[in-house]
């Protein structure tokens, strides 16, 4: 089993690591707070570290999951960051959702010390962490750090891919937040549309869902979002911060995301009407309030 370091312990981070250690790997925890660390150390087994740094000492693998490129940068440079303790031939793994302009900068700093680099982020959301059945999506410059650590990223992962060289995991996961915004408000309007005519949205949403409007969002978020509910998940800050990076990598690219950039102005409305921490099905909020 490998020594590993996790940096990051919020509601994905927490029960990734735990995964690991129930996997029988040796796990060093880094958190900002660090009294989150400790408590999650006295949960779970594992040590605690002080600086990034001291986590990703002696690692053979290192983990990354945190906020955003800045967040990024400030646990994986300079003296005290992670990149600073790790050793020639270790690998370093980033589960955050960032850009990937960041996924490439930080892939030069780690080659120029011999560490593998492999940006990762990851779809399933926090059920999905806490269940181990995540989906990662990679981006690496070398075939064997990322066969390596896929067989350790399989503690929590149920598909581990590798999409193409550094950034590749990246640009795979801003795919995946386009068609989900998408998604998720055609359900909205359709579930505020029964509603409105009167339709027994249960019955509905039970019939048409088995056929080809299906969706995960359906299965999972139809009902609670017909209640009002919207504290399952992925929050929407979290969301307008992923949509604004597919937004700006698009701008590079060429893209056209009509849809997207209209659901992102539709979060930034949610986020005024008090709703940062709601999940992203609140979209239905809009509707029901309109």
């Amino acid at each position: 089993m490998g020594q590993c370091g996790f940096i990051g312990l919020g509601v994905m981070g927490a029960p990734m690591a735990r995964h690991l250690i129930k996997k029988g790997h040796d796990v060093t925890v880094y958190n900002r707070t660090a009294s989150k660390a400790q408590m999650w150390v006295d949960a779970n087994g594992g040590w605690s570290a002080e600086t990034p740094r001291e986590a990703a000492t002696d690692a053979d693998y290192v983990f990354v999951c945190v906020g955003n490129d800045d967040d990024l940068r400030s646990v994986l440079l300079g003296d005290d960051g992670a990149l600073a303790g790790m050793r020639k031939g270790s690998v370093l793994i980033d589960h955050t959702t960032a850009s990937a302009d960041v996924a490439r900068e930080i892939g030069a700093a780690a080659a120029a010390v011999g560490v593998g680099f492999i940006d990762a982020p990851v779809s399933g959301g926090q059920a999905g962490a806490e269940n181990g059945v995540l989906t990662v999506m990679c981006g690496c410059n070398d075939l064997l750090a990322f066969q390596k650590a896929k067989s350790v990223i399989s503690s929590y992962a149920r598909a581990c891919e590798l999409m193409g060289g550094v950034g590749a995991g990246q640009l795979t996961k801003m795919v995946n937040q386009i068609c989900i915004a998408g998604v998720v408000q055609g359900l909205a309007e359709g579930i505020n549309f029964a509603k409105r005519a009167g339709l027994d949205v249960d019955k509905v949403v039970d019939t048409i869902g088995k056929g080809a409007a299906q969706s995960w969002q359906m299965d999972n978020r139809a009902i609670t979002m017909a209640q009002g509910k919207f504290d399952f998940g992925f929050a929407v800050e979290w969301m307008r911060k992923d949509l604004g990076i597919c937004i700006e990598e698009a701008a590079r690219n060429g893209a056209r995301l009509p849809v997207a950039e209209l659901v992102d102005q539709f979060y930034a409305e949610v986020i005024a009407s008090g709703g940062r921490r709601w999940d992203t099905s609140s979209l239905m909020y809009l509707l029901a309030n309109d």
